[in-house]
């Protein structure tokens, strides 16, 4: 039995060693100050984000908080749509139930290497340092609302893509290794 449980032990480390990871990417729209929504809502209408996050997320995994998936109403098209909520009475068509984070990155390992992170705060905030890499786009501007980003500690982070537009940049980072 002993001899059997170092096996498995053994395996366990191989697969984490060797195996492809998946890489957990928090993808956001934020403003100078932080701000990601106000009641639910965007405070902005920028197409250009909008067809990025697609293009990004389009046949991936999205994990998002139960407020963000009410605010967008429907799960989003061709993508595998985890919704996290502590209620245990919530339900949807066409999107996987997780009552935790754990529960959600533990589930998506049956469905693919990219993991997108999409909100909200206290999604952002739960996964902030689980995260391989950000995919921001920085709104030139500061608005008020409720619902703020998390705290970027660029110490642990290195900017890898920028592209500047008049109102807003799209900014990609990856994690420094060992940080």
């Amino acid at each position: 039995m002993q001899k059997l449980r170092d096996i498995i032990l053994t395996f366990g480390m191989l697969k984490q060693k060797w195996l492809p990871k998946m890489e957990k990417i928090i993808i956001a729209a934020l403003s100078n100050n932080t701000v990601i929504g106000n009641k639910g809502k965007i405070q902005w209408h920028i197409s250009e984000d909008l067809k990025r996050f697609r293009r990004l997320t389009l046949g991936k995994l999205v994990i998002m908080g139960r407020k963000t998936y009410e605010s967008i109403g429907k799960p989003l098209d061709k993508r595998v749509n985890l919704v996290v909520t502590r209620n245990r009475e919530f339900s949807g068509k066409g999107i996987i139930i997780c009552q935790s984070i754990e529960e959600a990155l533990e589930k998506s390992e049956k469905y693919g290497k990219k993991i997108y992170i999409s909100g909200g705060e206290e999604i952002y905030k739960q996964t902030i340092d689980l995260a391989d890499r950000l995919e921001l786009t920085r709104v030139n501007r500061e608005v008020e609302g409720d619902s703020f980003f998390p705290q970027i500690d660029y110490n642990k982070w290195r900017e890898i893509f920028r592209e500047n537009h008049k109102d807003f940049s799209f900014v990609s980072y990856e994690r420094i290794v060992g940080k």
